[in-house]
């Protein structure tokens, strides 16, 4: 279960990520309740389906978490994602990394479209199920999403290799990446503890582990890995590890913070937001149980309320 600290870290995560908008400076703004008019029983629809598929298969609250950033992270919050390839265009986004997720938003966007047909953009239906999801998962009370967001129609293979941080990142790679987004120190300590919950690839930590352990990892940590992830060229084929160790992966918790004290972060990149004299002061942005620092960045407002959309995006409208 979610510690109110937890849910304080999320609801910022949340604020971040939907302020990557591909909505132009010329544009609506997004809003709360945009469908209150011509799909009063959007948001109602995307709860229900997406709340049970969330518990019949909990390991789906971190896949929908993931969908979205990476939707988010590349063109904007747009929904390129989830397009398909076709004759002119083989190589789109989700050909660039395997995502999990792609069949649910399927289903929730038909359970959409059957009570609303053309009116509400996968976009938005991204968002929410995001949004939902969590709030299963982390079993909190549920939380105004604003939407309006468009439909992009460009989706490139490429752009995802350009964009998405990885996770052997260094810090100054990662402020770097998260700066050329509008985003902030602040906001990079945010949005990393989506870590907090879900599993990755062993093929994703061997480099921390094998031929030599990486000095920053917790000794005790690294023995618990290399019991669960063989050496590469092993033939132990690429098992799946908890993103947070000591919690439900299945679970928001904000045990991740701890974590990073000492010394089991999964990731390099989880790592490094303790490591050095850079990463102590994005540390000390949350205290030592994870509790983000009063839900507002470093010039008093919510991390990403600063920054407005994405311009010259080609993007297809729905109607509100």
């Amino acid at each position: 279960m979610a510690t109110s600290s937890c849910k304080t870290m999320l609801l910022m995560a949340f604020v971040v990520t939907a302020a990557l908008s591909t909505a132009s400076l010329a544009q609506s703004p997004l809003q709360n309740n945009f469908y209150g008019s011509s799909c009063p029983q959007a948001e109602e629809t995307v709860r229900s389906v997406t709340e049970g598929i969330v518990r019949n298969d909990p390991t789906m609250g971190a896949a929908f978490m993931r969908l979205f950033f990476h939707d988010c992270f590349v063109r904007g919050c747009d929904a390129s994602i989830l397009l398909d390839p076709t004759s002119n265009n083989a190589q789109v986004e989700k050909k660039a990394i395997a995502l999990r997720g792609y069949d649910a938003a399927n289903k929730i966007k038909a359970a959409v479209e059957s009570v609303c047909p053309g009116v509400v953009s996968c976009a938005d239906i991204l968002a929410f199920a995001a949004r939902d999801s969590a709030v299963v998962s982390g079993g909190f009370a549920s939380f105004a999403m604003p939407s309006g967001r468009r439909d992009g129609v460009v989706s490139n293979f490429i752009d995802v290799l350009q964009n998405i941080p990885s996770p052997i990142f260094k810090l100054q790679e990662l402020i770097s990446n998260f700066a050329a987004k509008g985003l902030s120190v602040d906001d990079l300590v945010t949005l990393s503890a989506a870590h907090s919950f879900g599993q990755a690839h062993c093929s994703f930590v061997n480099g921390r582990l094998y031929p030599t352990v990486d000095p920053t990892m917790n000794n005790t940590y690294d023995a618990a890995l290399k019991t669960v992830c063989p050496a590469p060229g092993t033939g132990g084929g690429d098992p799946v590890v908890n993103n947070n160790r000591v919690t439900d992966p299945n679970v928001l918790s904000n045990q991740y913070y701890s974590n990073l004290v000492t010394g089991q972060g999964l990731f390099v990149s989880d790592q490094q937001l303790h490591g050095g004299q850079g990463g102590q002061q994005l540390r000390r942005r949350c205290d030592v149980d994870g509790a983000v620092r009063g839900g507002a960045g470093e010039d008093g407002r919510h991390p990403g309320a600063h920054r407005d959309g994405r311009p010259g995006q080609e993007v297809r409208q729905r109607r509100q």
